[in-house]
């Protein structure tokens, strides 16, 4: 319950950050894009700064993803109220530099929820990419790869690049194109394969992926001054946190129940000191003692005293692979399974004797 109470609220703050953005005319949104990007980089810098007070089991990718879509934010918050091309150019490189590290981080992410796994070599390939990247869309001001020629504009006193594209601009585009299918991709598998514990996580991942094709698309096709992209990406960090919290609730109910499953095992295993199985254990037991190699027995003397394995291991003076060793004898020859059961029955014979 508590679980789709907080998707329910992702939705809801999901349709909040949209509504913010929404669909005016460009001019009028102009005027209120620096309060957008303002609110957008305070909820991504509250959302970082949440993740590491609350979730006690951090992640790195969710760290990266989180700081990369705080940097995001800013580089758009920054690029808007720039008053000089210089200023416009390092906010942009900002942006970029959140840019092309967040896919990175959603797809290993993405990866983990849906149990797959990606070779550290391949990481460290995908990890050179985004750098060679963002080396290129940061060229602007210093080579015209990536932009032929750029000017900062004002529309209603915000700030706003003019730019000519570039022979390597498209390097961008391809990128996020790649990390979009290869996100699809992993989607499609883990659902094919049943990696996905439930609907809901298929759901839940499907819609964090489609979010930002969706938004991509968009900005590709309609001439929109406002970024959407800072939307959508804190609406799949969004998304991508449920998901991992409903992995890691469901993680901890099923080893909850594991561990009431072995607790009833090993209560019907352990026979009552009253029973007649119990009895004829300590019989057993006190009729194969006899069998004990004086070191055995001398070992066996030591738990019975309630002496510690660091203690066994002082006053035997032997190392530790040695005493687990003879351990391993003195069980099989008494019949027991651990120290403990071990113990429990000696008590029992030594109180019979008394």
């Amino acid at each position: 319950m508590g679980m789709k109470k907080l998707c329910l609220s992702l939705l809801a703050v999901s349709a909040m950050l949209f509504i913010m953005s929404g669909c005016d005319k460009v001019g009028d949104k102009a005027t209120s894009m620096s309060f957008i990007y303002g609110v957008t980089g305070l909820f991504s810098l509250l959302l970082l700064v949440g993740y590491f007070a609350l979730i006690r089991k951090k992640e790195m990718w969710f760290i990266v993803l989180f700081t990369s879509v705080f940097v995001v934010n800013t580089g758009y918050l920054l690029l808007s109220v720039s008053k000089t091309l210089e200023m416009a150019l390092n906010a942009n490189r900002i942006a970029y530099l959140g840019s092309v590290f967040l896919p990175l981080s959603m797809i290993m992410i993405i990866a983990k929820v849906s149990d797959i796994k990606i070779r550290k070599w391949t990481v460290c390939i995908l990890g050179i990419i985004s750098m060679l990247v963002f080396l290129i869309a940061a060229s602007p001001g210093i080579s015209d790869i990536y932009y032929k020629s750029v000017s900062l504009s004002y529309i209603n006193g915000v700030s706003v690049l003019v730019k000519e594209y570039g022979p390597w601009h498209p390097s961008y585009l391809f990128y996020l194109l790649g990390y979009f299918l290869l996100m699809v991709s992993i989607t499609i598998h883990a659902i094919v394969k049943k990696k996905l514990e439930s609907t809901a996580h298929a759901v839940v991942l499907i819609v964090a992926v489609f979010v930002n094709i969706c938004v991509w698309l968009l900005e590709q096709l309609v001439k929109i001054d406002f970024e959407f992209l800072s939307v959508s990406y804190i609406i799949s960090e969004l998304f991508l946190i449920c998901l991992y919290l409903m992995i890691q609730h469901q993680e901890v109910l099923i080893s909850s129940l594991q561990e009431k499953i072995t607790a009833a095992q090993k209560k019907r295993e352990e026979p009552g000191k009253n029973s007649p199985e119990f009895t004829e254990r300590c019989n057993y037991m006190a009729q194969q003692l006899p069998r004990l190699t004086p070191t055995e027995r001398a070992i066996y003397e030591c738990y019975i005293s309630g002496m510690s394995t660091k203690e066994v291991l002082t006053e035997m003076n032997i190392l530790e692979n040695t005493l687990k060793f003879h351990n391993k004898n003195i069980y099989s020859k008494l019949g027991v399974s651990s120290r403990k059961q071990l113990v429990e029955y000696a008590v029992a014979i030594n109180n019979n004797k008394s």
